[in-house]
């Protein structure tokens, strides 16, 4: 047998929660071709020593906003230093694609903020064709993708305020079959964004029936992850059983101090919707800060018709007035991130590129430096950056993450925005991975080594679908990593998000090294995955 990569004395972490255990793997033409005696005993191109390092499979990450970020960077070196060889776009309803001529510039704003400065050319309509046009990309990693509810609802309906008709919610349906026909994996939702805040429980389980006969996954980032977290749960759980589909909780967590603790209640939800034969899964990530637009603080009334109308709106003083005071109020009737992280201190100004004076500081630090308060100064930023910002909200605890970290039903993802390259970003953009590598695994012993790659790679596979990758077995797709346990850190920061990581040696994508000695080595031999 020849084998074009031999790596040889390894410890073998399988993907599937087993123990390690000492091996060699031999990979031919992009697949695990031989392990043990029989790849030992192969000739190879490459031969790589592991040097009784472990290998795992690439890590699967299931929740990112890359979409447009790859058409400027599509060597993904921040998710290839993680060791992630798979990442899977489309997330929170936010997807490329189906695009109409009718609402295209609703969409271009309501992608706005991850889109991080990347101006596309729209030259794609269909799900199909924006998959086409990744694949003409020298991919580093392979992609995947979801199509978003919002994006969809956006083709159908506009930002309108109001549940669908039948006809529109049996139009949206269909455009999420065509969808799955032409390759997404599952469909996604942001039920705390407009459009989605203004799609009822039922509208959304009769749109995500297109997702029935390929059993493809729904995944919501709720429409509330504080005061009705647990409500939400319950409405995303009767989603699932109505559509007779697969739904997974995003990013899942209790914000809030006074909703902390409140995890032990949602995941009691999903262990009663498992017993009852219900597939539940959920993700999240290993951070006390959350990151989205800025838009997050407001009220759904505020942001009908998208950004271009919201901007009119903040142009009104009496408008401004009522929304500092529904803002600031002490309970609210939305999931308010303002509320959530404590107020103006816990707003960390991250992406707003209009506006780079005020990047890095808190919402307080900006308005008092342009003298106003810190909603007013908010609305400014908004005005100002129209659609494109991103923040960071400290409002999560870590001894809630930490729960969910060990329930056999919870993945890893980033959530990852992009930012332009030295801009500002949440440092889970860049080193999600390795931080449980470091920080839950090494240092504080939350969950094994092999638990947390089965959370990175086998599981996160599975849920997409993609049933040949996230495991080391041969047929499987050679897709690698090599950690030194001993020397994994996870070094990115607010201040320097995009530090990278250390102990992530080599990275291998169909078969091929991308990531040697924690270096990019120019190979693109990334592939866009589509639904089986």
């Amino acid at each position: 047998m020849k084998l074009d990569l031999l790596v040889k004395n390894a410890r073998i972490v399988n993907g599937l929660g087993a123990p390690w255990f000492r091996g060699s793997v031999g990979v031919a033409r992009g697949r695990i071709a031989a392990m043990g005696a029989a790849a030992e005993g192969a000739s190879a191109a490459v031969v790589l020593d592991a040097e009784d390092r472990y290998l795992a499979p690439g890590f699967v990450d299931m929740h990112t906003h890359s979409d447009f970020d790859l058409l400027r960077s599509p060597e993904a070196l921040g998710k290839l230093r993680q060791g992630i060889t798979t990442q899977a776009i489309g997330q929170c309803g936010f997807s490329a694609a189906p695009v109409s001529d009718e609402h295209l510039s609703l969409l271009d704003n309501y992608t706005g903020f991850i889109k991080a400065g990347v101006v596309p050319d729209w030259t794609w309509r269909s799900f199909g064709q924006w998959l086409a046009k990744l694949e003409t990309l020298p991919l580093g990693g392979n992609v995947a993708s979801f199509v978003g509810h919002g994006t969809v609802r956006i083709a159908v309906m506009g930002f309108a305020d109001r549940p669908a008709t039948p006809q529109e919610a049996a139009r949206m349906r269909s455009m999420v079959e065509q969808c799955m026909a032409e390759g997404a994996v599952g469909m996604t939702s942001g039920l705390v964004y407009a459009p989605g805040v203004y799609t009822p429980a039922e509208e959304m389980a009769a749109v995500a029936r297109g997702l029935a006969p390929w059993r493809g996954l729904y995944e919501s980032h709720m429409r509330n992850e504080s005061d009705a977290v647990v409500q939400s749960v319950v409405e995303l759980i009767a989603v699932g059983r109505s559509a007779g589909i697969p739904v997974q909780i995003s990013h899942h967590k209790a914000c809030g101090q006074q909703n902390y603790g409140l995890v032990g209640e949602t995941l009691a939800l999903v262990d009663q919707a498992r017993a009852e034969g219900l597939d539940v899964t959920m993700n999240f990530y290993p951070y006390d800060a959350a990151s989205t637009t800025l838009r997050a603080i407001l009220p759904a009334w505020a942001q009908e018709g998208g950004v271009d109308k919201l901007i009119e709106r903040l142009a009104s003083p009496e408008v401004r007035t009522r929304l500092a005071a529904e803002v600031e109020a002490a309970a609210c009737s939305w999931d308010n991130y303002y509320r959530n992280c404590g107020g103006a201190d816990g707003v960390i100004l991250l992406f707003f590129p209009r506006t780079p004076e005020y990047e890095g500081l808190t919402l307080a630090q900006a308005a008092e430096r342009m003298g106003r308060t810190p909603v007013d100064a908010a609305c400014e930023l908004i005005v100002a950056n129209r659609g494109e910002d991103n923040c960071g909200y400290r409002m999560i605890s870590e001894a809630d993450m930490e729960r969910i970290m060990r329930h056999p039903a919870a993945l890893v993802a980033s959530d990852s925005i992009p930012c332009p390259p030295g801009g500002k970003a949440h440092p889970r953009s860049y080193s999600a991975f390795p931080r449980v590598l470091d920080r839950y695994v090494r240092q504080r012993r939350v969950i094994s080594l092999e638990e947390a790659v089965r959370k990175m790679s086998a599981f996160p596979a599975q849920r997409l679908g993609l049933h040949d990758r996230g495991v080391i077995a041969p047929g499987m797709a050679a897709d690698l990593v090599l950690l030194d346990m001993d020397r994994i850190r996870d070094r990115a920061t607010f201040a320097d998000p995009a530090a990278a990581p250390e102990g992530i040696d080599c990275v291998v994508v169909n078969g091929v090294v991308c990531m040697e000695r924690g270096q990019p080595t120019g190979a693109s031999p990334g592939a866009v995955l589509r639904s089986r």
